[in-house]
């Protein structure tokens, strides 16, 4: 008898103990204070911790406080389009949460930094740049009240970097250009790789059939890599960025899409924008998209951005004369454009596969051959705009819209 009551008591020890813990835990509550980045101001969270028994102990359940935090992309570019392996590119991001949601379309976002020597921004002993926010959108793939935050790049002293190009778009912009209310078309053609360095699609091993079939082609032969380019033309939409269509490339596996008619900043900062998307959807899919202006050496077409541009004067009656005058000024500084159009583009302006000679400049009316191109609409109604076929692919998009400023309205 008293060994059967020796073996009572541990039982009876573990269940006061439970019993005890159990009640401790229905009692704990606890605050806890976070910071958030930038010196801002304490939030204070509660995290309710609740336990609660069940067949094999305990379960612990944490409440967090703030459940409809946003999430804010912040995202800029580092400079070094097509200086880098053909894999890669210039963008660059990572995500800020937002304990209470900003609207899109605001420049509120609080200014943050990132370390510049991992990026080729800075040296390793003061490597820390700054990004200011200059532009939000919708977020299209995390959805609402997520935000894409735009940010352009300053120094650790609040000066812009030598890699912000959008600083000198914006303070060329005076009241004579804002007058004649600029607009830009971009047509952004890119090239799809898969994980092995070959054209999406393309036939390991080999080629595909000879250029001909492909342009704004349809069906499984003549088409590579649609899902991304519907998807990314989704993104974009639901992002509110101006875009105006897409549509297959010469080239199998490669596409464009267009951006326009918009003004110069919302130029380069929605371009911006629709590359970092169609980047961080390629990851999804497990496509690579390069600018490269020449992925493929030899009778294959290169990847260019074709640009059109067009004022209020040249837009109105008799715009044609405004027209001419741009193409004459633009004559006069082509090697200055060139040098500004993106690397690489040597391999591109041959004077073969619709491209002008790099060295040369020519102007015509539905002249796919020329630097710049009169749509044949344009010379029928006297007015309209011009097209700039010399600038690449991988060309930086506030680069454009300042070079045609700085030569048209006669800035240099």
């Amino acid at each position: 008898q008293k060994l059967r009551s020796d073996r009572r008591r541990p039982n009876e020890a573990t269940k006061h103990a439970n019993e005890a813990r159990m009640n401790a835990a229905r009692k704990m509550n606890t605050s806890a204070k976070a910071s958030a980045f930038n010196g801002a101001s304490l939030a204070q969270r509660t995290v309710a911790r609740t336990a609660t028994a069940n067949r094999r102990g305990f379960r612990l359940v944490v409440r967090a406080g703030n459940t409809n935090a946003q999430k804010a992309e912040y995202i800029w570019y580092d400079g070094l389009e097509g200086q880098k392996d053909i894999f890669f590119n210039e963008m660059r991001s990572k995500t800020k949460v937002i304990q209470k949601p900003i609207p899109a379309g605001s420049t509120d976002f609080p200014m943050w930094s990132f370390d510049g020597s991992s990026t080729g921004q800075a040296e390793g002993g003061d490597s820390d740049c700054l990004l200011r926010p200059v532009y939000s959108c919708p977020d299209p793939i995390r959805g609402d009240p997520h935000v894409i935050v735009l940010c352009e790049v300053l120094t650790p002293e609040g000066k812009p970097h030598p890699t912000n190009t959008r600083d000198r778009l914006a303070n060329i912009i005076d009241k004579e250009i804002t007058s004649e209310e600029p607009l830009y078309g971009f047509e952004q053609e890119y090239t799809m790789l898969g994980p092995d360095g070959r054209v999406f699609g393309w036939p390991e091993g080999g080629y595909p059939a000879p250029q001909g079939p492909f342009y704004c082609g349809v069906g499984n032969e003549a088409v590579y890599g649609r899902p991304l380019a519907e998807a990314h033309l989704d993104a974009c939409i639901k992002a509110g960025i101006q875009v105006s269509g897409i549509n297959a490339e010469v080239m199998p596996g490669q596409w464009e899409y267009q951006v326009g008619p918009v003004g110069p900043l919302e130029l380069g900062d929605t371009v911006m924008v629709s590359r970092w998307l169609l980047h961080r959807l390629g990851e999804d899919m497990g496509i690579v998209c390069t600018f490269d202006p020449k992925p493929v050496k030899g009778d294959w077409n290169g990847t260019g951005a074709h640009t059109n541009f067009s004022t209020k004067s040249m837009r109105n009656d008799g715009g044609a004369k405004a027209i001419d005058d741009a193409v004459e000024l633009l004559s006069k500084t082509h090697d200055k454009h060139i040098a500004q159009y993106g690397i690489g583009n040597e391999q591109r302006l041959t004077g073969l596969h619709e491209t002008c000679d790099i060295g040369t400049f020519r102007s015509g009316v539905a002249d796919r051959g020329a630097s710049i191109r009169i749509p044949r609409q344009v010379e029928i109604e006297g007015k309209g705009y011009l097209e700039d076929r010399r600038p690449s692919a991988n060309v930086d998009p506030y680069t454009v819209a300042y070079m045609l400023l700085e030569t048209i309205f006669s800035r240099a």
